[in-house]
């Protein structure tokens, strides 16, 4: 089976992102179907090809993907107009794939919402099966988060989540709030699936050298967070805990920021001001680096602005590359996970917008090392028996392909 696979954010594992959309691909290729990957220029994100762009756009075959990138840059550091061009330029340019392409099935993963518009052509123009996963719900997310407020700009998301859900002949939610959020909108449950973010444990399960950033000795307690420095992240609630910790004299407690994003200098700025030297910012790594530093880490942070549409509407990558490198979490809002790091014993869970819990969670585990590890092993248990990579991919191809009559 041949499968059009539109995500604008794509990237291999040499990139310093996410890369469900890769092993969703390579696991299809696995299966004998064919894969057409059309996607942009991510910041951060590595597709594997290196040729020039030829009138906007280059191809090759990386890992037996095919890929089809526009030269259509974007970074989590743009403007919002910037953005939104860049979203709708994406969006027109792919429409044009969607109609000309062979194949058999349509796929295409938010964000952003625009990703969708390709599919409702494919569905209306070509009667072919679109498949719709949804990773964020929108315009809910931004409109709670106060980053567009216009009611105009609003109304036009939400018809287009509308069309998008209703186009859809079957739809993947990441998270149980997503799912729900699909459901409101009046889709029906069986054509929904939930199918999570996974654990890439060949990445982060395996022996690998551990090491540290400098300025992180190796018997300080060294918390990290992996992820983008936005907006949405929260990250001044580290920044507040490591104040408060800076307050208790715990000297031995080191935050360790790694990532890119529009809120980076504004963060680096703050701590430089309040001296917070108990903070170290890193550069993005690639995957294979980054297992070698949660190797050498005790605590990862799972953090989020305190919003409620994030409680059970996200399935952030950061969290399941914790539990799958055997690292207890530190998670710093109600819902889901929240729920599951609780259940299974395997890190913290802190009220929103509590810098004192947040620095007393961190000297518990500063204090309490030798728990730690058992933490971290009920953490790995977690994630081989509830979110293994392989077969959350096995799970979407069967549903990706059963589109197809």
């Amino acid at each position: 089976m041949r499968v059009l696979y539109f995500h604008q954010h794509f990237s291999t594992p040499k990139g310093s992102t996410g890369i469900r959309s890769f092993e969703m691909a390579t696991r299809l290729i696995k299966h004998g179907h064919s894969v057409t990957m059309v996607c942009g220029s991510y910041g951060g994100g590595e597709t594997g090809l290196t040729g020039q762009f030829i009138k906007g756009r280059r191809e090759g075959n990386v890992d037996g993907i095919d890929i089809i990138e526009f030269d259509l840059a974007y970074s989590n550091k743009d403007g919002f107009v910037k953005r939104a061009s860049t979203f709708l330029k994406f969006a027109l340019k792919s429409i044009g794939i969607a109609l000309t392409h062979k194949y058999d099935v349509v796929f295409a993963t938010t964000t952003p919402l625009t990703a969708g518009v390709p599919g409702i052509f494919a569905r209306w123009l070509r009667f072919k099966p679109f498949v719709f996963e949804v990773r964020d719900l929108w315009p809910e997310l931004p409109k709670e988060m106060g980053v567009i407020k216009n009611p105009l700009v609003l109304a036009a998301m939400s018809i287009l989540e509308w069309c998008s859900y209703r186009s859809a002949h079957r739809c993947i939610g990441l998270s149980p709030g997503i799912v729900e959020g699909i459901k409101k909108r009046g889709v029906k449950a069986s054509k929904i699936e939930l199918v999570p973010n996974g654990c890439d444990l060949n990445i982060f399960a395996n022996e690998t050298n551990a090491w540290r950033p400098e300025g992180v000795a190796e018997n300080e307690l060294m918390a990290i967070f992996t992820g983008t420095h936005g907006m949405a992240n929260g990250l001044d609630a580290a920044l507040d805990a490591a104040a408060e910790l800076k307050k208790r004299s715990r000297f031995d407690i080191k935050l360790v920021l790694v990532g890119q994003g529009k809120l980076k200098e504004q963060l680096q700025q703050r701590a430089n001001e309040e001296q917070l030297d108990n903070v170290i910012f890193h550069s993005p790594v690639n995957k294979a680096k980054l297992a070698e530093l949660m190797k050498g880490a005790d605590i990862g942070m799972q953090l989020l602005a305190n919003v409620p549409a994030f409680y059970f509407g996200t399935s952030p990558n950061k969290f399941f590359d914790y539990i799958s490198a055997g690292l207890p979490v530190l998670n710093n809002y109600p819902g889901w996970l929240a729920s599951m790091i609780k259940q299974h014993n395997c890190g913290y869970s802190v009220e929103p917008e509590n810098p004192q819990a947040f620095a007393d969670a961190l000297e518990h585990a500063a204090d309490n090392k030798n728990f730690l590890p058992e933490m971290g092993n009920r953490a790995q248990m977690l994630a081989k028996q509830e979110f293994n990579r392989h077969n959350l991919a096995d799970k979407w191809v069967t549903w990706v392909t059963g589109a197809v009559k």
